[in-house]
């Protein structure tokens, strides 16, 4: 018996003195030992990814009142933790250690039991503050897979629903999930979306933004490719089309691809309401995106080259504005634009009460005083103002930042050629537009191609009784989401 003992405890102190050699300069790295009936066990964790309690009442204590010698195989059924399993790996062990489990091993036995015990703090479940609605879910992941999962499937209890488990980062191993119909979602699109996720070879990926770059078709574009929501309806309304989705451990952000781009100028909200406003909302949008990326080009090429189209009236108007503005229209365009952009990036790095005194304040004052020292005219920024506020209708971060970089080289072509330079812009947005892709998939449908079918959730919104297809975007195997009659 001693003999055995002592076997045991050279196996002990190898194991030990292994994990002590392996984290000897992790601070926060406990080895505690849990005595026993004729045993000694002992159980590794790193403190402030477990869940204490859980090891003190669910592990140590039954088997410190454990009546009879037990055993490690024994554990399973003394020790009342989900997630169980035995192990000798020493790769894994340590793997599961870094990720929040615990390792239980004995002096008499060369396996170890790995605990699943994760318990760190998580974010409350909020409103996303990017994606605001008035009457859709206040619902938002946070930064936990597992209830971001939990979350969703609550929209989507469908037998169909697959989940495929991916690890992504070769030293940061961050977990990732895959999600899709099964019977809805293209098989090839599937194939496609593993086979880039797979292909990306780096250390660390910490949120979702930097998946996009790894598996977007074309990474010169301003357009966005795929869609970042923290919304679980949003993403349960794309799964439903046949759309793929990706979760990421650590990351409230979840991709969904493809997406085309009309998608970025949808809301939550356009179903929610009735139809007819719906469809006046949707209507501003298409009209702000224009203004957004023409509005200053449109007025530096009819200042420099076709004033002669403004009635005489605003002509005298305009004329006094810009009598001590002493630079171009295009210097003047450009330094108001840039001081618009400079006060919009602080107001989202300050505190929210000091961000929204920041943005109005600075607004005012910055421009009065501008006007009033002869740097830019009153006209200009009653022009920036409304370009301002026209990229902040479009629903999509992604695509608004899009939007305003779009803008500076139209006013240089504007400033330029003036109107020709303006339409010279538009047929590059236009052509580089018609040409892109996501995931294999027209970026420009249903407009080119054109898909009339799917023109009744366009540019406005149709009554949905009349919506009784899927989207083409996706290439769904089920096209068919409504009866012929249902109403």
């Amino acid at each position: 018996m001693r003999k055995r003992l002592g076997k045991g405890n050279q196996r002990k102190n190898e194991l030990y003195k292994k994990l002590q050699e392996t984290f000897k300069d992790v601070t926060d790295f406990y080895i505690r030992e849990i005595p026993a009936k004729n045993n000694q066990f002992f159980i590794a964790y790193i403190k402030g990814l477990v869940d204490s309690k859980v090891i003190s009442e669910f592990v140590i204590k039954p088997i410190m009142e454990a009546d009879e010698k037990p055993s490690i195989d024994q554990m399973h059924s003394l020790t009342y933790v989900n997630n169980i399993r035995l192990s000798k790996d020493y790769d894994a062990i340590t793997n599961a250690l870094r990720k929040g489990n615990s390792v239980l091993f004995s002096s008499e036995s060369d396996e170890c039991l790995i605990l699943g015990t994760p318990g760190w703090k998580n974010r409350d479940i909020r409103e996303p503050q990017a994606e605001s609605t008035i009457r859709g879910s206040h619902q938002g992941f946070i930064e936990n897979l597992k209830i971001n999962l939990g979350l969703f499937r609550r929209y989507v209890p469908d037998r169909n629903l697959k989940t495929i488990q991916l690890t992504l980062g070769k030293r940061s191993q961050t977990q990732a999930c895959l999600v899709f119909l099964e019977d809805i979602a293209d098989e090839d699109l599937v194939k496609e979306m593993l086979k880039r996720l797979e292909g990306i070879q780096i250390d660390a990926v910490l949120n979702t933004g930097e998946i996009q770059d790894f598996i977007e078709d074309s990474s010169i574009t301003l357009f966005p490719q795929f869609l970042i929501t923290e919304r679980p309806d949003t993403t349960a309304s794309a799964i439903y089309q046949g759309k793929i989705a990706l979760f990421i451990d650590h990351s409230p952000g979840v991709l969904i691809g493809p997406h085309n781009f009309s998608s970025f100028l949808q809301s939550v909200d356009d179903y929610s309401i009735r139809w007819l406003p719906a469809s006046f909302i949707r209507v501003l949008r298409y009209v702000s995106f224009f203004v957004a990326i023409f509005l200053p080009s449109l007025y530096i090429a009819t200042l420099s080259f076709h004033y002669e189209l403004l009635p005489l009236d605003l002509i005298i108007s305009v004329g006094e504005s810009r009598e001590r503005v002493p630079i171009p229209p295009i210097l003047e365009a450009i330094f108001m634009e840039i001081v618009i952009e400079v006060l919009r990036e602080a107001g989202l790095r300050l505190p929210s009460p000091i961000s929204q005194t920041v943005g109005i304040v600075g607004g005012i004052v910055i421009g009065q005083a501008a006007v009033e020292a002869g740097i830019v005219s009153n006209i200009m920024v009653i022009v920036v103002a409304l370009t301002a506020i026209a990229s902040f209708i479009i629903p999509s971060q992604d695509m608004s930042s899009g939007i305003r970089l779009f803008r500076f080289p139209i006013m240089v072509l504007a400033a330029l050629y003036g109107m020709i330079g303006v339409v010279i812009g538009l047929m590059i947005i236009v052509a580089h537009f018609v040409s892109l892709e996501t995931l294999g998939t027209p970026y420009s449908n249903p407009l080119a191609p054109t898909r009339l079918r799917d023109w009744k959730d366009f540019i406005i919104r149709l009554p949905m009784q009349k919506m009784k297809s899927r989207p083409t975007q996706a290439r769904a195997n089920d096209q068919i989401r409504q009866s012929k009659g249902d109403k």
